[in-house]
């Protein structure tokens, strides 16, 4: 069964349940992701390459952040 990372904010937008530490679900969420692009290195929180953390539609809120690129969907 996949696993699911995100709920839907105040906003009306998709928001990653897991928090803005959550290093291993972040890479698990990466990893399953068809529009995943990786931020310019100056940007990334992480050195894993490939996690929502380092991600270029990724928004940071108050608790977490949003996927430009799922929102788009």
């Amino acid at each position: 069964m996949k696993e699911n990372f995100w709920r839907i904010n105040r906003q009306g937008k998709r928001e990653f349940l897991r928090g803005q530490q959550d290093w291993q679900a972040a890479v698990a969420a990466a990893a399953g992701c068809a529009t995943f692009l990786g931020d310019v290195e100056e940007e990334w929180v992480t050195e894993e390459p490939r996690s929502c953390y380092n991600c270029r539609y990724r928004r940071w809120t108050e608790e977490a952040f949003t996927c430009l690129a799922l929102n788009a969907v």
